[in-house]
């Protein structure tokens, strides 16, 4: 799924939209990047959001766990 894109004087360019519907990436999210074997490399930097659901709780009890901690 090669696609061209353009790099800007100021070194910015856009993720093409399929493969940001692919990777899950949107508004926020972090990626770091780094250059191996002649290549740029960005990889998804977890966040919270992308953790929670993964230990005892189910995400939805951890939001609820978040919620009700706010009205506190």
């Amino acid at each position: 799924m090669a696609q061209e894109v353009v790099v800007t004087r100021r070194g910015q360019t856009t993720i093409p939209i399929k493969v940001r519907r692919k990777l899950g990436i949107q508004e926020g999210t972090r990626l770091e990047v780094e250059a191996v074997d002649g290549k740029i490399v960005f990889t998804k930097t977890p966040s919270i959001f992308d953790l929670a659901g993964t230990g005892k709780m189910s995400r939805k009890e951890a939001f609820k766990a978040l919620d009700d901690m706010r009205e506190e």
